[in-house]
């Protein structure tokens, strides 16, 4: 990768760990059902009348919209609110690389090897760690709301390879227009409409700035830059910056919010971190080999094209040109 892009990618995953210490932030001003609402309403407008069309089927819209937008974040601001710390919420969400290979086994038909099994079970012994650590300081409900958003962002990280969308940035941008409305109805019902009002009328800079961080530079430009560097470069040499996420969200949450990091709290980290790595490399290693084409047989390599004889001269036109 060109160093410009190098950064690039960096600075998207460090955006993308900041992000939960943002939404911690967030949390102190808002239910979070409400927020995760204003955070997609935000998102989507006015860069849906930008961006144009949609360029897949609206099922896929609506049903990652609503497994992603409503599930996975209404689940991960819900348990951030029960107490869930910013950090470990970043590192504990990256649980999803090991649900999306499951559910890919059983939605896609794809098979898990070795290394994935290996990598897979670093991972669930990395949230074994830190539930233990979690379960002795902080709020198992709040963790177990995380690890079920992981869950669900894992089955919409399926439904977006059926969907196959070829520009990231539009496809979340028409996304973050499903959970608004459900979310809101959600929010009226267990979070009350006098709270919701509270919130809404003690609104300051900064709430306002946490729900436009949350909207425009982590979900609206952190897409755009991440789609494009995937447009540039192989996937393989993409995808690993996102492993420095629970780095940068771990960091910045114990820098600006004080958060400890307890012993058991690293090995959590690493052996979630390495189970995730190993998982992805795995992956990608199998999707290298399949798009190989195979070797023609030697019958077929030895076979002149068809119309064309073995003893036919060249034509001018497959000698090169002469040097002017």
């Amino acid at each position: 990768m060109r160093p410009l892009h190098l950064a690039l990618a960096v600075l998207v995953a460090a955006v993308w760990g900041v992000n939960f210490v943002v939404i911690d932030v967030g949390l102190d001003h808002f239910p979070p059902l409400l927020f995760s609402a204003l955070r997609f309403l935000a998102a989507a407008v006015p860069a849906v009348f930008l961006v144009g069309r949609p360029q897949v089927g609206w099922r896929w819209i609506v049903a990652v919209g609503l497994v992603l937008g409503v599930g996975k974040f209404g689940l991960l601001f819900t348990g951030m609110h029960l107490g869930m710390p910013a950090g470990l919420s970043s590192l504990v969400l990256q649980v999803q690389a090991v649900f999306t290979a499951l559910f890919a086994v059983a939605a896609l038909g794809e098979r898990l090897g070795r290394t994935h099994l290996l990598g897979m079970g670093l991972a669930l012994a990395g949230i074994a760690v830190a539930a233990v650590d979690e379960g002795t300081s902080g709020t198992l409900l709040g963790f177990a709301l995380v690890v079920a958003a992981a869950a669900l962002w894992g089955v919409s990280n399926v439904i977006t390879r059926k969907a196959a969308p070829p520009d990231a940035l539009r496809f979340m941008v028409w996304v973050s227009t499903v959970p608004v409305l459900p979310l809101l109805l959600l929010s009226l019902l267990f979070e009350g409409p006098e709270a919701d009002a509270a919130a809404l009328r003690s609104l300051d800079w900064s709430g306002a700035g946490a729900i436009l961080f949350v909207a425009w530079v982590s979900t609206v430009l952190g897409f755009g830059a991440w789609g494009f560097l995937l447009r540039t470069y192989d996937a393989s040499a993409v995808a690993p910056f996102t492993l420095l996420v629970p780095v940068f969200g771990m960091s910045s949450a114990a820098l600006l919010l004080g958060e400890g990091v307890s012993p058991l709290r690293w090995g959590a980290a690493v052996l979630l971190v390495s189970g995730v790595g190993v998982t992805a490399l795995a992956g990608r290693r199998r999707a290298a080999r399949a798009s190989t084409p195979l070797p023609a047989p030697p019958a077929a390599r030895n076979r002149p094209p068809a119309g064309t004889s073995a003893s036919r001269t060249p034509s001018t036109a497959s000698r090169p040109s002469p040097t002017r």
